[in-house]
């Protein structure tokens, strides 16, 4: 991701870090902190499953009183039978983004969805538009067959991937099979990307793992004590298609499975809290490892929000 080398240029804060590591209530802080030196602020959402307004519980959505008195944006802006993609989520956020600006407030985006931070910051592959026929084609494969096709059609992508990571390994042979190129190729000329047009402020949170894994069995008990149940009743009364982002949102499935009879609920409750741990997981290695080393790492064991908001703002952090 990109480091902004103008630092006149107008402040984007960002608050990242894997789930349930208390990113929501940070970002509050901060723009209550910030609203108190003079300046307002508006937090952003970046996280793929709170665009999603069917998801408001299994998403931990911010309630009115978790905002604060603070305005967001982009939370549960997208209805579950429509997809948002990262250059969709891009698109919107930077919007909100210019508008913030040519109000002379603040934005902080804050969340967990890597793919549309780095898509907002560096902008999208300039792919062509992937054949139907091919799309189909690939789409029918089983994973094996279409992994064992792709080591030999653009071996480079295959090394990246899991043999088991069937939407990347699908994503990468219809690239290559519909437009004559690698994904590689394409991902060179990136376009559209902001990072280059504002002074970005980030901080990327990282707490104890056993901690965080403890916060993600906690938040999804809770999650079913308000409500998650009867979140899927709803989504499932509408027959969507299962494939699509809102369905297979971590605990839709689990729930699902409940409600369907094919496992007990204690089984569903372990099935999401497992699926959260490891989701959990992935997100803490690739923001200790993806983004540039110049974005601040804020390590931490103790859950304490005004500590962490107070460490973050001792790092100069837009002062």
């Amino acid at each position: 991701m990109s480091v902004p080398s103008d630092a006149t240029a107008p402040p984007l804060a960002l608050i990242a870090g894997p789930t349930a590591s208390g990113k929501s209530d940070v970002a509050v802080k901060l723009a209550l902190a910030h609203r108190k030196r003079g300046t307002e602020a508006v937090v952003i959402n970046a996280d793929s499953a709170q665009v999603y307004r069917d998801l408001a519980v299994l998403s931990a959505r911010p309630s009115e009183e978790d905002m604060g008195g603070i305005e967001h944006r982009l939370f549960g802006t997208w209805d579950a039978a429509q997809p948002c993609s990262a250059a969709d989520w891009a698109k919107a956020a930077r919007a909100e983004i210019e508008e913030c600006h040519a109000r002379r407030v603040l934005p902080i985006l804050v969340g967990g969805t890597g793919l549309y931070m780095r898509t907002l910051l560096d902008g999208i592959a300039p792919i062509p538009p992937i054949s139907a026929d091919v799309r189909e084609a690939v789409r029918a494969m089983p994973v094996d067959d279409a992994y064992a096709a792709l080591t030999r059609e653009d071996p480079q992508r295959a090394a990246m991937l899991a043999p088991a990571d069937s939407t990347r390994i699908a994503r990468a042979l219809e690239v290559v099979r519909s437009t004559g190129k690698p994904l590689g190729h394409w991902q060179q000329h990136r376009t559209g990307g902001i990072g280059d047009s504002v002074s970005l402020f980030p901080a990327i949170l990282l707490p104890d793992r056993d901690a965080l894994y403890q916060r993600c069995d906690q938040r999804f008990s809770r999650m079913l004590e308000h409500g998650a149940i009867e979140e899927v009743q709803t989504l499932l009364s509408r027959n969507l298609d299962p494939t699509l982002p809102a369905m297979r949102a971590i605990g839709v499935p689990e729930i699902a499975g409940y409600l369907n009879n094919q496992w007990s609920l204690e089984d569903a409750r372990e099935r999401a809290a497992q699926a959260t741990r490891n989701y959990a997981k992935r997100q803490f290695t690739w923001f200790r490892r993806q983004p540039p080393d110049q974005w601040p790492r804020v390590v931490y064991g103790d859950f304490n929000i005004d500590d962490l908001v107070e460490t973050i703002l001792q790092q100069e952090w837009l002062t």
